[in-house]
Parts: C-alpha cells; structure tokens; sequence
C-alpha cells in the first residue's frame, strides 16, 4: 500500500538508530517532517533532533512543546524507545525491573500524555508503539523485557479504545529479532557470537533476522492515513515466528 505523509508531522522516540532510525527514514520519504526524541539525538534523517529522556517527564514535555513550536503540529507518534534485559524471572533486581518497565511502559504513557493534546487537532492522527514478538512467544531468558512488551501489547489495545472517538487511531508493531546495533552488541558480547547469530536466525521460520527496514514499512502502513481503519491490532513482523510451527529443514 502506498503511504503518503505529505503535510504531516511525525514524531519518533529513541529514533536515532537502530529501527527508530529507520522508521524515521520512511515516514521522511514519504513526505512528513520529522521530529526525532532520543538521548543522544542525529539530525541526520530528520527535520527536528531533540534530546529526551522519556523516563524523565520535563524533558517529554520539553520535547513536544519544541516540536510543535518549530513545526506547529504533530500528528502521529511513534513510541519507539525501548531497552532490553536478559534473564530469568530472578536474574534482575528489583531496580532494573523498575527501570526497564519505567522506560518501555511508562515512557510510553509520558510521550502521549504529552502529545495528545496536539493529535487531538490532527485530522490524520495515529499513535504506533513498538512492542515485540517476547510478548507472545514465550522466548528464554527474556522474563523482564517480555513482561515490558506484552503491557505495551495491552496498553495499546486500551490507548486505541480510549481514543478511537477522538479520531486517534492506536496501533503496534511486534518485530522479531531484527538486525539491529543492539542485538549487534549482544552478539558481540557472547562467547560465540558466529553460533549465537546462526541460533537467533533459526529460530524465526524464514531462515534470518528481520530488517529495521521491514519494520519501518509495517510501522508506515499502520501510521498511514490510508489504514483509517486499522486500529487496536498488532502486526507482527518475525518471518513467521509468532504463528508458524514447520518441521525442522532437512
């Protein structure tokens, strides 16, 4: 489906690298201007970079005024930020159980409160939160980070009820393992980073890891003023990984 964002304006959190990156790459090209948050911000691929800490709710609310003051308007958000965790249900202490969710549920909730009033006016309003295929596919060692990505499953759901009346379309986008600077670092760091990728690849159906590009098209489809019925879902973007069961290639 061709997407066309001529006139609108996009905001991206933790948009810098990585998928938010990317995202932020096509909703450019497909004509909206765009506003990126993230700690360490790039001009490069956007119109706006401002340095937000969405844990940090001055700093969210700085962000939006700023965007709407130098773009005067915002019309879709992306919640994009995001950190990760490894581990068991006991491997992390309170602490970091606090942070992650603090970050990938709450930060959320900060960067719409705060940009509600403003899609509020839009005619072409949509939010999309990025979650992830751990909040449903019951992955090993990731008890935290799931637990983070199926709230922002459920908060979506009830995003899009609370607003659908508003003319606010609510929508997510469930990646699998993408190739990504993160998961780069994460091989990198273990003990068999060649074994570790292959293991990673196997695991999604199709054979790879997802590209931040196949998730920025889903992330464009679902923000698109052509999918003003599309709202309350998730599309998942794993090779297959959330709903295929195929015997083991030969």
């Amino acid at each position: 489906m061709a997407t066309d964002f001529t006139g609108l304006v996009a905001v991206v959190t933790g948009g810098a690298s990585g998928i938010g990156a990317a995202i932020a790459r096509r909703l450019r090209a497909d004509g909206a201007r765009v506003a990126v948050f993230d700690l360490a911000p790039q001009p490069a691929g956007a119109d706006l970079a401002v340095r937000v800490d969405v844990s940090e709710d001055a700093t969210v609310v700085a962000g939006v005024q700023r965007v709407v003051d130098e773009l005067g308007r915002i019309d879709i958000l992306i919640n994009n930020a995001g950190i990760g965790a490894q581990g068991d249900v006991t491997a992390n202490p309170d602490a970091e159980w606090h942070r992650v969710l603090d970050v990938n549920v709450v930060g959320m909730a900060r960067v719409t409160r705060a940009a509600l009033p403003h899609l509020r006016r839009s005619p072409s309003a949509a939010i999309v939160n990025t979650a992830s295929i751990a909040a449903t596919a019951g992955l090993p060692e990731r008890a935290l980070y799931s637990a983070s990505k199926g709230a922002v499953l459920a908060l979506t759901r009830a995003m899009a009820a609370d607003h659908l009346a508003e003319g606010i379309r609510v929508n997510a986008v469930s990646p699998g393992t993408a190739d990504t600077p993160w998961v780069g670092r994460l091989l990198e760091a273990a003990p068999d980073p060649a074994g570790e990728r292959a293991a990673l690849e196997a695991r999604q159906p199709h054979g790879r890891l997802v590209s931040a590009e196949e998730v920025a098209d889903a992330v464009a489809y679902l923000a698109s003023p052509a999918a003003g019925s599309t709202t309350g879902t998730a599309i998942e973007v794993d090779g297959g990984m959330s709903g295929l069961r195929l015997r083991p290639r030969e």
